[in-house]
């Protein structure tokens, strides 16, 4: 797969991004009324953004090759390091702010990451469709 076809895929990711980052700064009255601190979603907004941009990488290598222990690697390697730039953010804001922590922007961010953890996994089973039709 081309750089190209591989930066096509993964722009639907990047408008979720945009629209998520543009609904965060316009509407940010109604989410402080929620409960919900509109800086620490941009935050967790921009990590999660960076997070699957380097998960989707390694399935994006994963997926073009054919060595199984490979694939198998890169696959367990992405998800582990989403996990683990979530779980070190979240530790950070937990532990530097402490009694002023947001849940409702814990809770955004979380949904957030499912938002992008499936659009990020039908982007790859269709490129994995793909890769299997051209073989």
């Amino acid at each position: 797969m081309q750089p190209q076809s591989a930066a096509r895929a993964f722009l639907p990711l990047t408008i979720i991004f945009v629209i998520t980052s543009t609904l965060l700064l316009v509407l940010r009255s109604l989410w402080e009324s929620w409960g919900i601190n509109p800086d620490v979603m941009m935050v967790g907004n921009i990590i999660l953004f960076l997070a699957t941009a380097g998960s989707f990488s390694l399935y994006n290598k994963a997926i073009r090759n054919n060595n199984v222990q490979v694939f198998l690697r890169m696959v367990y390697g992405g998800m582990f390091l989403k996990m683990m730039i979530c779980l070190i953010a979240a530790f950070i804001y937990i532990v530097s702010v402490k009694k002023g922590v947001s849940k409702g922007a814990i809770f955004g961010c979380m949904f957030l990451y499912f938002v992008y953890t499936f659009v990020e996994v039908s982007i790859l089973m269709k490129l994995s469709k793909q890769q299997k039709k051209n073989v």
